[in-house]
């Protein structure tokens, strides 16, 4: 069994959009959209598989790291199915997803705790 490619990108938001269209246009699908709260910063991956014809398949990660305070582009006009992705980060974390086409506008996932991922949960104790 081989094992496949794998690279990942650091991305900004101002470069976000230009390497989600460089995926789009090597034919890469959308694998998954994950955020995940690291303290005080969000990390975004956009998760993308490419057939490589006759040999394998190339998977590439797209990291953004936000602080929350700036909108995060949507990618739903180079690949739709993103909306989601984008929809489920907005409900449960807080962050601001600017021109997401199908925008449910909060709710798309509710809970009785707004973005119940948006703020650390755990703290840890003096002196531990």
């Amino acid at each position: 069994m081989r094992k496949e490619e794998q690279e990942t990108i650091e991305v900004t938001l101002q470069t976000l959009a230009s390497e989600v269209q460089k995926q789009k246009d090597k034919g890469s699908r959308l694998v998954q959209i994950c955020c995940a709260r690291i303290g005080d910063e969000f990390d975004l991956h956009y998760s993308f598989e490419q057939e490589i014809p006759g040999q394998t398949f190339k998977f590439t990660d797209l990291k953004l790291v936000t602080d929350g305070n700036s909108p995060v582009g949507s990618i739903t006009g180079i690949y739709f199915a993103a909306f989601c992705y984008e929809n489920e980060i907005a409900d449960l974390y807080g962050l601001k997803i600017e021109g997401n086409l199908l925008d449910f506008k909060g709710t798309f996932i509710t809970t009785s705790v707004p973005y119940p991922f948006g703020k650390p949960t755990v703290t840890k104790k003096e002196g531990a």
